[in-house]
């Protein structure tokens, strides 16, 4: 078959066809750099007061859609807190727990684990993972 038939026989790809990429926009690459600036779990507001600032028309919808791209590609996670809404932080941490302050509701990282994994559980039981979170307030709220 000769270069002229081929290009003749090839259509464009449809959209369902065509391979996805992640797409890299300046809405999501400033929220990129807040996550890491902020270095730790934050909600789709706090994500909009830091991101806002950096990026001119940026709003709360646009915000959501890019942090469940942002979770759907790996490089965020949902941190999940009893009677809150989710945070979000970046994927790859080594293990951690949070630490949520009751004056402001920010949540931190708490590095490593002060749980020891040999509890005493009853007969048959076997622990798959944990999660401890402390409540207080934070050094700015004390």
């Amino acid at each position: 078959m000769d270069t002229a038939t081929i290009m003749a026989q090839s259509r464009p790809f449809k959209e369902s066809e065509k391979p996805t990429q992640p797409r890299k926009t300046r809405q999501k690459a400033a929220i990129r750099e807040v996550f890491l600036a902020m270095d730790r779990p934050l909600g789709p507001q706090e994500v909009l007061e830091h991101a806002g600032s950096r990026t001119e028309g940026l709003g709360i919808a646009t915000v959501y859609r890019n942090i469940k791209t942002l979770v759907e590609e790996g490089w965020l996670v949902a941190v999940e807190l009893p009677g809150e809404p989710a945070r979000y932080e970046v994927a790859g941490k080594a293990h951690h727990h949070h630490f949520h302050c009751e004056a402001c509701q920010k949540v931190f990282d708490l590095p490593g684990c002060p749980i020891s994994v040999k509890l005493a559980l009853p007969a048959g039981y076997v622990t798959t993972r944990h999660e401890v979170v402390l409540y207080g307030r934070c050094p700015a709220c004390a």
